[in-house]
């Protein structure tokens, strides 16, 4: 196990070194020079402060959670080596250490708890990919983040959230990029381990794993989309479209998805369709958005992988996903560099949902399971649910010198909900100070 940032970074150097090594030994001095050009290795230092206040009582009966940890993630990324195929490697490792946090606050996502309920001193772990191009497409196997609108890992605690299988990159179009991809294991946010699952709402990828194709249209215009369809084990097929247009002051943004179940339906009948729309307009520093979401179906919409939902209400801490929801959202940006303070930027944002019913998600199904225990039905949510979210947040990045973006972020998360929306009420604050570390 690794105790300290000195250890971690000497593991990471041998780490990519002997991969390196390895993937150069059968090549020619010509192919180490195609290898290595355009090759990155850096560390990025992630100190993350994360504290909840429980309002309402918590699922662990918790009123407060806080925890404070210092990560380093560190990445490498080869260039390709000459021919009509080219080789290369991609290759991360990561270290997170405790700071602060005691077994009655544990659990906020940045620190592994274990089965005493203590989140752990350290967590270490690695993996990396091999990719193979030729001419503008580009296949990739092992362990990897993931960005696509059907299937995406998150990057928001201390560690990023990994999958590990194959995905294919192709631009071989002008203005169109197609992605295609199959993965069958996970590694969460605060696991060492690469086994693990992702679970949403009812759904998870215990079953097997989750495969997706897709393109980004039209890329080069102010009038873009994007068509993506994905299917998760025996549970569900999802497919998503957008349309946005881009130009000046204006941003407008349509988002659809449309889930049905499918094989051994492990997480029930689904019959699902969530949309929303936003618009942007910006003059000078000053950035206005309006966006409105709903969800037609008797179950949440669902998904798998931290960032997996593109919806407009996506936000902080609530997704705005609940069975027959509705939303609102109205949010301001302010860039403080128009009055000389470049690299400082102010958002604050408010949104409501209302007419939540899941009452009728079909029984017997993951989002209205039986429990044994009262010998009823139990539905994640109630009917006439309606919650609330404010999010303020500050950010700083230097822009010169020696401290050269280096960024510290400030979050307030406000959230309040009735019984029947069924989440929690919780003031959360984020401090999180990064910087990269080049070579």
């Amino acid at each position: 196990m690794i105790h300290s940032p000195q250890d971690f970074r000497a593991a990471l150097a041998l780490c990519l070194y002997l991969l390196a090594t390895h993937a150069l030994a059968d090549e020619s001095s010509q192919d180490v020079e195609g290898f290595l050009n355009g090759a990155t290795l850096g560390v990025l230092s992630r100190n993350f402060y994360l504290n909840s206040d429980y309002r309402s009582p918590s699922p662990t009966g918790k009123s407060y959670k806080a925890e404070w940890a210092q990560g380093f993630i560190g990445a490498f990324e080869s260039g390709f080596t000459p021919g009509a195929v080219g080789f290369g490697l991609d290759a991360h490792a990561f270290l997170g250490l405790k700071l602060d946090g005691g077994k009655g606050h544990s659990g906020t996502g940045l620190l592994p708890v274990d089965s005493e309920g203590r989140s752990q001193s350290n967590y270490s772990s690695g993996g990396g990919a091999i990719k193979l191009k030729a001419s503008n497409t580009t296949l990739a196997f092992g362990e990897m983040e993931v960005e696509s609108p059907v299937f995406d890992t998150a990057d928001k605690r201390l560690q990023p959230e990994y999958a590990t299988g194959f995905l294919l990159d192709s631009r071989e179009i002008a203005g169109m990029n197609l992605q295609a991809g199959h993965f069958t294991a996970f590694k969460n946010q605060d696991s060492a381990s690469g086994k693990g699952n992702f679970f949403g709402y009812g759904a998870n990828t215990e079953a097997g794993g989750i495969s997706f194709v897709g393109a980004d249209l039209f890329t080069q215009s102010p009038v873009g989309g994007a068509l993506y369809a994905s299917d998760l084990t025996d549970t569900w097929h999802q497919y998503y479209g957008n349309l946005h247009f881009k130009q000046s002051e204006v941003f407008l943004d349509a988002n659809l998805y449309h889930t049905r179940d499918t094989g051994q339906a492990l997480a029930g009948a689904i019959d699902n369709t969530a949309y929303s729309l936003s618009g942007r307009y910006t003059i000078g520093a000053h950035g206005f958005t309006l966006a409105y979401q709903k969800v037609d179906g008797d179950t949440p919409f669902d998904f798998v992988g931290g960032d997996s939902i593109y919806l407009a209400n996506s936000i902080k801490y609530a997704d705005f996903n609940g069975a027959h929801e509705r939303s609102w959202q109205a949010r301001y940006d302010l860039d403080l560099a128009t009055f000389g303070i470049p690299g400082l930027k102010f958002m604050t944002r408010y949104v409501t949902g209302d007419q939540i019913d899941g009452t009728h998600a079909p029984q017997g199904g993951a989002y209205n399971p039986f429990d044994p225990a009262t010998g009823t039905f139990t539905p994640q949510q109630g009917d006439g649910g309606k919650h609330w979210e404010r999010d303020i947040d500050l950010k700083y990045i230097v822009q010169t010198g020696a401290a050269k973006d280096l960024s510290v972020q400030v979050s307030h998360v406000s959230h309040r909900a009735n019984e029947a929306q069924a989440g929690d009420d919780i003031d959360r604050v984020y401090v999180v100070i990064q910087y990269p570390l080049g070579f």
